[in-house]
């Protein structure tokens, strides 16, 4: 955790004023409070003037005690109660000033009335031939990552990293060779780690990893690390708060949606990028888990495959519309950016912090469906049986009504707890039964649970499941430029997609998420490994790795080569050894 002489303002509120406190203030003051909230965040955001070149500046050495000289002014952390709805009302303490009082817009009047919904989507019938192209390529796990690192995304990296050691008077000279064993490096960190990076090229036996070593030498990574850039300094939006990383965000952004499996359902949420790595999380005493880092708005698939993100900057840099708060606005900013393939019924599952029976029916004007669950003050005052008169009747009661000019359904259920729960697509029929645990009690009994109720639970997950994927092994090594976490994570996440891809298009020889990230990581030092200096050492590496039984892909090539085995003519090679071989020798090539 970052030490207590950094400063960090905060938007916890203190009467009407702000006060600037001390990140372990923070702290205490979680640790502290006795509000009843169940948990909170600390949301950081980057520098107000993210275009300043002290943004660019490493403030101390990764090794030693983190935070300690990082400056008041480049940070801000915000408290954000789970319940704040997007936490975005503190920003708009701190950072926006005062603003004139605006003319109360008229809402339309809603009319309830007891009966079920009756939705006029079409179905979905919808195919993906892209999809179908890349199963057929039969694309290696190297293959399926640069589908989003592509050639023209490494090309641009290498070329703004040169600019910018340039500006720095320092001529760098990196080429898209030594870039990919940086890559190769970061993502090997997330499932091998030491406490310092140097370890990977000390010779003590106990920690020396040949691999990293035989690759790139220890001080020319440090030196591309350090200069590792994703903008020009020149060209920058001073009212973008993440302009250093902006080309950055709108590749990636094109590359997942141009590769991203055409499906109905999708999941919208919340990510967080921790700004602290493995310290970032902090459990305190009164049962209130803390984490610290970038709050990402994230679009992904049921399964996990994100499709569309933007890092999240307060209401002072992304002004929400239509008369819907920060969140609502997010989730139609993805909703544009899926009908970019086509306007075709997609059905949207998110959580509380975005639904309202506003944002249901922008939605359902623009002919896609939508489920969520929603808090009470957002319902329009939907006349539904009272909370408490609910929880007093049986487990899997419900109530609900439908807006008669809007076609939305708002419904209570009693499980657990009294969930509420929107939809412009979904009904109560046919309602089925699920299996309720009583914990008390130690059995289980089936109630009632209506179909809305039903879908959302096996659709919502899907931001859930891409965090996980990204915790298993991520990205370990970082700067103390306050966006090189981001970059961790935007690896992370191009990772996560290509293994997506990788378990719809090869349903023979599926490999998990450890052994696919292992295979690119060892690639890309193996096929990128500055050879003109290893001497004896590339024999070694080439045997090693060419009986180690890991990781062999056979892949097509344009230019014809002889065969590693019988030295006849061949257009296949292996993608790790780097060497022609035909499909009959692939076998005998690879075993002693």
């Amino acid at each position: 955790m970052a030490s207590s002489s950094s400063s960090l303002t905060t938007g916890r509120r203190t009467g009407s004023k702000l006060k600037s406190m001390k990140l372990l203030e923070v702290l205490n003051a979680l640790e502290e409070e006795e509000s009843g909230q169940s948990r909170e965040e600390i949301f950081i955001a980057p520098p107000n003037n993210a275009s300043g070149d002290f943004t660019d500046e490493d403030s101390g050495d990764e090794d030693s005690r983190r935070g300690t000289h990082l400056p008041g002014n480049v940070l801000h952390a915000f408290v954000v109660p789970e319940d704040s709805g997007t936490g975005e009302d503190d920003d708009d303490l701190q950072l926006q000033p005062a603003m004139k009082k605006q003319k109360a817009v008229v809402e339309p009047q809603h009319v309830w009335t007891k009966r079920d919904i009756c939705p006029d989507f079409t179905s979905w019938t919808a195919s993906d031939p892209h999809m179908e192209d890349l199963k057929s390529q039969e694309l290696s796990p190297v293959g399926l990552f640069e589908l989003f690192f592509d050639e023209g995304t490494i090309n641009f990296i290498v070329n703004e990293t040169n600019r910018y050691a340039w500006q720095k008077n320092i001529n760098l000279g990196l080429t898209a060779q030594e870039l990919k064993c940086v890559l190769g490096i970061l993502i090997l960190s997330g499932y091998i780690s030491y406490p310092r990076r140097r370890m990977f090229w000390e010779t003590s036996p106990d920690s020396h990893h040949h691999l990293v070593a035989d690759a790139i030498r220890r001080d020319r990574f440090e030196l591309i690390f350090s200069y590792l850039h994703f903008a020009d300094n020149n060209e920058l939006d001073e009212s973008d708060r993440f302009a250093k990383v902006r080309p950055l965000i709108v590749r990636m952004n094109y590359n997942f949606q141009k590769h991203a499996p055409l499906e109905e359902f999708y999941s919208f949420g919340e990510s967080m990028c921790e700004y602290f790595g493995h310290r970032g999380s902090k459990h305190l005493p009164a049962g209130k888990p803390v984490r610290l880092g970038y709050k990402i708005w994230c679009g992904t698939t049921s399964r996990g495959y994100l499709v569309w993100f933007e890092p999240s900057q307060g209401t002072l840099f992304t002004k929400p519309d239509r008369g819907l708060d920060l969140g609502g606005s997010m989730v139609v900013k993805f909703v544009d950016a899926l009908q970019t393939r086509g306007c075709l019924p997609y059905h949207i599952f998110f959580d509380k912090v975005f639904t309202s029976v506003k944002l249901m029916s922008i939605l359902r004007k623009k002919g896609v469906k939508a489920t969520g669950t929603v808090r009470e003050y957002r319902t329009e005052r939907c006349p539904l049986k009272d909370p408490k008169e609910l929880k007093r009747m049986k487990r899997g009661s419900f109530d609900y009504k439908v807006d008669e000019s809007e076609e939305i359904i708002v419904c209570r259920w009693h499980d657990s707890s009294v969930v509420n729960i929107c939809s412009n697509a979904v009904g109560i029929e046919p309602a089925g039964l699920t299996n309720h645990h009583s914990g008390a009690a130690k059995t289980q009994a089936q109630v009632h649970q209506p179909s809305l109720l039903r879908l959302y639970q096996e659709k919502v997950g899907g931001v859930g499941r891409m965090d996980q994927n990204i915790a298993k092994y991520k990205v370990k090594i970082r700067g103390m430029k306050w966006y090189s976490s981001f970059i961790g994570y935007v690896i992370d996440a191009a990772l996560n997609n290509a293994w997506q891809l990788h378990r719809i298009c090869c349903h023979d020889a599926q490999v998990d998420l450890l052994a696919f990230r292992r295979y690119v990581a060892c690639v890309y030092l193996e096929s990128n490994a500055d050879t003109s200096s290893q001497g004896r050492r590339s024999r070694r590496l080439e045997t090693e790795s060419r009986f180690d039984m890991i990781g062999h892909w056979i892949i097509h090539q344009d230019k014809r080569t002889r065969c590693a085995l019988c030295h006849s003519q061949t257009n296949t090679r292996c993608e790790k050894c780097q060497k022609g071989v035909h499909a009959k020798c692939f076998r005998a090539y690879h075993i002693r």
